[in-house]
C-alpha cells in the first residue's frame, strides 16, 4: 500500500470544511464581541452605575427605572409624547451625522438650535392670515435653517482658511448663541400681551398637523426622512464621499483635486442649517412660542447617540427613540420620586464615560491582535 493509498480523501474533505468553517466564524464572532464591547456593555454598565447612585441617594433603581418605562413606553400618551419629542432630536442627529462623518466637530448645534427656534417663533405668527398654512410653516423652516447656516460662518471660515480648531470656535457661538436668542425673546421678538418675557404663540391650528387621530407632531416623519436622507447622502452620493475624504484626509483630498475650504464651508453650512431645522420643528410642531432663557440643551445630549450609532442613520433613530423614551419617563420618576429631573443628564454623562471606556478596550483588544 502506497502512502497516497494511506490518505483518506475524505478525513481531507473534512478537515478543510472545518478549517473553512472555523476562519468563516471568526470574523462574525469578532464582529459579535466588538458589538458587545462598544454598544451593548457601555449601555448596561451605564445603567448600572446610574443604579449605584440611586441607591447611594436612597432611591430604588428598579423602582425609578420601571417608572420611566412604564410612563414612556406602557402608556398611550406616554409612547405619544415620546414620539413627539422624538423630531427635534432627529434633526439634530441628521446635522451630527453631516459633521462627524466628514471630520468635523460642530459643537454649536444648541446656539444653532435656539437661533433657528427664535427666528421661526418670531415670523410665524406674523404670516398667519398673509400666507396660506403650509406656506408659514415653509417659510419657518427655511428661515431657521438660514439662521442657523449663517451663525456657523465664522467657525467655518477659520476653519477652512485658518486650520483654527473648531470645537473652540462652535462652542464659543454656542454660548453667545444662546444669549442672543434669550436677548431677541425679551427685547426685539417679546410679544407685548404678556407679563412672561416671550414671543408671540403660534395657534394651535397652524402648527404642523399631527398624525391620524394622535397627538403625536408630523415633525416625527420629516425627521425621520431628515436622517435617511442624510445616511444616503453622505454613504451613496458623490458629494458625501467627497465631504467624507476631506474628513479622513485633507491632505489626499487636496491632491485628488477637491477644494477643501468650500467643502469644509458645505459641511458647516448643512449641519448648521439642519440644527436650525431642529428649532423650527419644536416651535412650529409642538410649543408654539419660545420663553426667555429656554435652553433645553438638546445638541450635546444627542452627541453620545450618534457616536454609539456610529454615525449610522438607523441606528441612530433607534437610540433617539430609547432616549425620548428615557427623557419622557425620567421626567414623571422625578415628580413621583424625588429624584431630580436632570438626573437624566447623569446618566447620559455615565454612558458617555462607559462608551469612551469600551472604545478605549476595543482599541487595545485590536492592537494586541496585530
Amino acid at each position: 500500500m502506497t502512502m497516497q493509498e494511506d490518505i483518506n480523501p475524505s478525513a481531507v474533505d473534512t478537515e478543510a470544511d472545518a478549517s473553512a468553517a472555523t476562519s468563516a466564524i471568526a470574523p462574525e464572532r469578532s464582529a459579535f464581541q466588538r458589538f458587545l464591547t462598544v454598544t451593548v456593555g457601555p449601555i448596561v454598565a451605564a445603567f448600572l452605575l446610574s443604579a449605584i447612585i440611586l441607591m447611594l441617594v436612597g432611591v430604588n433603581p428598579l423602582t425609578y427605572y420601571g417608572y420611566i418605562l412604564d410612563r414612556s413606553l406602557f402608556s398611550g400618551l406616554g409612547l405619544e409624547q415620546t414620539a413627539t419629542r422624538m423630531a427635534p432630536l432627529l434633526f439634530l442627529v441628521a446635522s451630527l451625522i453631516i459633521a462627524f462623518r466628514a471630520g468635523i466637530w460642530n459643537l454649536g448645534t444648541d446656539g444653532q438650535f435656539l437661533l433657528g427656534a427664535v427666528i421661526a417663533a418670531a415670523t410665524a405668527p406674523l404670516l398667519v392670515g398673509v400666507l396660506p398654512g403650509w406656506a408659514v410653516l415653509v417659510v419657518g423652516f427655511l428661515l431657521a435653517a438660514l439662521v442657523g447656516a449663517i451663525w456657523s460662518i465664522i467657525p467655518a471660515l477659520l476653519k477652512a482658511y485658518q486650520g483654527v480648531n473648531e470645537i473652540i470656535t462652535t462652542l464659543m457661538m454656542s454660548f453667545l448663541g444662546v444669549l442672543l436668542a434669550s436677548t431677541l425673546v425679551k427685547l426685539a421678538f417679546r410679544d407685548p400681551t404678556t407679563t412672561v418675557p416671550q414671543t408671540r404663540t403660534l395657534p394651535v391650528a397652524d402648527r404642523l398637523p399631527r398624525l391620524f387621530d394622535t397627538s403625536i407632531s408630523s415633525g416625527l416623519i420629516w425627521g425621520l426622512i431628515a436622517v435617511i436622507l442624510v445616511h444616503l447622502m453622505m454613504t451613496r452620493t458623490a458629494f458625501g464621499l467627497r465631504l467624507r475624504m476631506v474628513g479622513a484626509n485633507p491632505a489626499a483630498a487636496t491632491h485628488a483635486g477637491l477644494s477643501v475650504p468650500l467643502l469644509t464651508m458645505a459641511t458647516f453650512g448643512l449641519s448648521a442649517g439642519f440644527a436650525g431645522l431642529a428649532g423650527a420643528s419644536e416651535i412650529l410642531g409642538v410649543a408654539g412660542n419660545v420663553r426667555a432663557n429656554w435652553d433645553p440643551a438638546y445638541g450635546l445630549m444627542v452627541i453620545p447617540l450618534v457616536f454609539l450609532a456610529r454615525f449610522h442613520g438607523v441606528g441612530a433613530i433607534v437610540l433617539v427613540f430609547f432616549y425620548s423614551a428615557l427623557m419622557i419617563g425620567s421626567e414623571s420618576a422625578a415628580r413621583r420620586l424625588g429624584v431630580p429631573q436632570d438626573f437624566t443628564l447623569v446618566l447620559v454623562a455615565s454612558l458617555l464615560i462607559c462608551l469612551g471606556l469600551g472604545e478605549y478596550i476595543d482599541q487595545h483588544k485590536r492592537k494586541k491582535e496585530r
